[in-house]
């Protein structure tokens, strides 16, 4: 990570001594857009945070590592695919559940769904793609989601 941030920082100062003004000019136009995403992206965060709260650790885990795979899996997609989680929480979170004795099948489902299915995002992809659009992205990660989570099912042999 830190490689990133010393690359960007680099770049960030050849770019500024070859053209102080076009760098300071993208800098600029890189602030506003930030500061336009920032309240619905604010929004979301307190989504995200509210819905942690509401859905602690243990009863994710309780609800998903019933003794039907078919349903643990269903229950995982739906939860999945409402919450946003970033990646540093959703793997961990994973680690949890997996020492609880949820499936791999599920717990796959869960996580590919945390990562690319979003309702919660969908206010935000809508303003900047377009309702077809997002929901043609959402559908199409879920439809992604669920074939990672049959392949890993079979691979392990829970399928």
């Amino acid at each position: 990570m830190n490689l990133l941030y010393i690359s960007t920082l680099l770049l960030l100062v050849i770019s500024l001594l070859a053209s102080p003004q076009k760098t300071g000019k993208a800098l600029l136009l890189a602030l506003k857009k930030f500061l336009s995403i920032l309240p619905t992206f604010l929004s979301i965060l307190i989504l995200i945070s509210i819905s942690l709260y509401l859905l602690p650790e243990h009863v994710i885990s309780e609800y998903l590592s019933n003794n039907n795979l078919f349903s643990g899996t269903l229950i995982a997609t739906l939860i999945g695919s409402i919450v946003l989680m970033p990646g540093f929480v959703v793997y961990p979170l994973s680690g949890i559940l997996l020492k609880q004795g949820v499936p791999y099948t599920t717990i796959a489902a869960f996580t590919t769904t945390l990562m690319m299915v979003g309702l919660m995002t969908l206010p935000l992809e809508k303003k900047y793609l377009g309702m077809k659009i997002a929901l043609l992205r959402n559908l199409v990660g879920l439809f992604v989601a669920l074939i990672v989570s049959l392949s890993i099912g079979i691979f392990f042999g829970e399928i």
